[in-house]
């Protein structure tokens, strides 16, 4: 049996592409329907009125609206 470790390739080395998460439209802007309001996993943020939950995170499914972002810190989610 050798003594030695036979030099080898690393097995490090990989990385995966940014996903590009978070919000994409900011509180006080105006959005139509079907625009990306933030994109996540799960449900960090919780969907409000005239906003659902995509695919690909929250979309807007109003006509028009504009974006207010209450902090849930202080609130109880029941």
């Amino acid at each position: 049996m050798a003594h030695k470790k036979g030099l080898g390739s690393s097995r490090n080395g990989r990385d995966s592409n940014a996903k590009r998460l978070g919000v994409k439209v900011f509180a006080g802007q105006e959005v139509t329907g079907g625009e990306i309001i933030v994109r996540q996993r799960g449900t960090r943020f919780k969907p409000g009125t005239g906003v659902g939950i995509g695919e690909k995170g929250l979309q807007g499914v109003g006509v028009h609206f504009s974006i207010l972002i209450r902090n849930g810190k202080h609130e109880k989610n029941e």
